[in-house]
């Protein structure tokens, strides 16, 4: 079973059999809440017993908060695992991928996939499970761009897709920005139709919740809806 908690935006908290994993983390207020307030104590989850590995995607601020250097000098067994674009301190210690790696981290396979925006996206596998979470790599469209910049959006996003052909995810994480109006479904909607993925929760909306819900109950989701889990506040609590 997957435990899985809303942090906001393109953040969540992943617990699993063996590891507590964290993606993207950007929200950091209050401080010293919890995950039920969508918030990160490493405290807490260094409690748990369970090796915690950070991820994060790329250096974008709604993506990459500082902070997670603060908890990983608090407690060295923290594992981080980052795009090799985040600048990194001096006295901090880190897994720095590129993309199109693959490698074997803290019990872990990881694979990075290029972004078509900034970063990586990761593949984590643990034991029997498989998460995808995709930072900022998406079918990004945008009106006010040419048609040359937006047909090579897609065409990096479906060749970046295509390396996940053949694999089961058991959880995917994948933008839904309603900013790209029309489009807001069309990376999602591919992912869906050309990957076996269990479930899937969307992103990347701010706090959108219910924009994205609204996209969702379109015809255009009707072939996958019963795999989508919605969310529908910060610090929400899915189980699977």
């Amino acid at each position: 079973m997957l435990h899985v908690w809303y942090l906001c935006h393109s953040g969540f908290a992943v617990e699993t059999d063996r590891h507590f994993l964290v993606f993207d983390y950007w929200k950091d207020t209050p401080q010293g809440g919890s995950l039920a307030t969508g918030t990160v104590n490493p405290g807490d989850l260094a409690g748990t017993g369970k090796r915690v590995v950070v991820f994060v995607s790329h250096r974008h601020p709604d993506h990459f908060n500082p902070v997670i250097f603060d908890w990983k000098r608090q407690n060295p067994q923290i594992e981080l695992i980052l795009s090799d674009d985040i600048p990194l301190p001096g006295d901090i210690e880190a897994h720095m991928m590129s993309p199109d790696r693959i490698e074997r981290i803290a019990g872990l396979n990881v694979q990075t996939l290029s972004s078509n925006d900034e970063g990586v996206a990761f593949v984590v596998e643990d034991a029997k499970k498989r998460i995808f979470h995709a930072g900022d790599l998406n079918w990004w469209h945008w009106e006010s761009e040419p048609d040359a910049w937006n047909d090579e959006m897609k065409r990096l996003y479906i060749d970046e897709i295509s390396r996940l052909e053949g694999l089961s995810i058991d959880l995917a994480f994948f933008p839904a920005d309603p900013r790209l109006g029309r489009m807001a479904l069309a990376g999602l909607d591919y992912l869906m139709r050309n990957v076996t993925v269990k479930s899937v929760i969307p992103m990347h909306f701010w706090q959108g919740e219910r924009v994205v819900e609204t996209l969702v109950e379109g015809p255009a989701c009707k072939d996958y809806r019963d795999r989508i889990r919605l969310l529908t506040a910060r610090g929400q609590h899915i189980s699977l």
